[in-house]
């Protein structure tokens, strides 16, 4: 890649590890409920296409989610966290889906925490650190960065826009904080001219990710890009529409091919 851009998918991981044996028994609808499901299928050609560097999980976010941090747990997803209960029922260990079904019967310790931790969570986020460094190696001075997701058709109880019908594709920059407004107002022209309505920081206004390591000070600028599932799937069964996800990476594939030119000619 030429350029210094890279795109993560954090949550489209379905693999759960032995030690989040809460999870063993559940229903499909329910484990898959909060799964960005198919965004990895969706983006891996235009990716592979492109020749942009990616990183994603094979691991389930309910037993570890990549976009919170070790500290995003309350008295209901660790033992003895100080954090009161109901104060991070969607954090680092979901304790429920944002359908409200519970996920944990209990607590787990703080010493599985460490485990989870160590073995699920950092690996991820050390990757995504050599990334950028790598690149300022290489000389760059600025670096960009998608974080991908997808999101329910309908907010839900548990969003900020309950029963709302989402735009097709939702950028958000951390209100402002995570991306110089130049890209991103690239990237909303991006998927806007491949096709998309867009919407910006609505419902959505970033996660952890964008928060981390969209620095524009530091010449780092990261945003967030969610999908709405929809276009591509049946949210009830969560089985995807086939004849509809080639269609939806032609129209990745366009805005990140808009994105890589318009970066290769800085």
């Amino acid at each position: 890649m030429r350029i210094p851009f890279f795109v993560t998918i954090p949550h489209s991981g379905e693999k759960i590890p032995l030690e989040a044996s809460w999870l063993n028994g559940l229903p499909e609808t329910v484990v898959m409920c909060d799964v960005d499901r198919f965004v990895d299928k969706i983006y891996e050609t235009p990716l592979n296409t492109l020749q942009i560097p990616s990183l994603k999980t094979e691991w389930h976010r309910y037993v570890v989610d990549l976009n919170r941090l070790p500290e995003d747990v309350d008295s209901q997803s660790v033992e003895k966290s100080l954090n009161p209960p109901g104060s991070f029922t969607t954090g680092l260990h979901w304790v429920q889906t944002t359908t409200h079904i519970p996920l944990m019967k209990k607590p787990i310790t703080q010493s599985l925490h460490n485990q989870l931790v160590k073995k699920y969570f950092l690996p991820f986020h050390q990757k995504v650190e050599e990334k950028i460094s790598s690149f300022k190696k290489n000389g760059a001075k600025e670096i960009f960065h998608l974080d991908v997701h997808s999101m329910p058709s309908l907010g839900t109880s548990a969003h900020r826009d309950p029963g709302e019908l989402r735009a097709e594709i939702v950028v958000s920059d951390f209100n402002g904080k995570s991306s110089g407004t130049w890209f991103k107002d690239l990237v909303v022209n991006a998927y806007t001219r491949a096709g998309f309505n867009v919407a910006y920081n609505w419902p959505y206004i970033g996660g952890r990710l964008t928060q981390q390591y969209g620095q524009p000070h530091l010449g780092q600028h990261t945003l967030q890009v969610e999908l709405r599932r929809n276009l591509y799937m049946d949210e009830e069964s969560k089985k995807a529409k086939d004849n509809l996800i080639a269609k939806i990476s032609g129209q990745i594939h366009y805005a990140l091919k808009h994105i890589v030119d318009t970066l290769e000619q800085m």
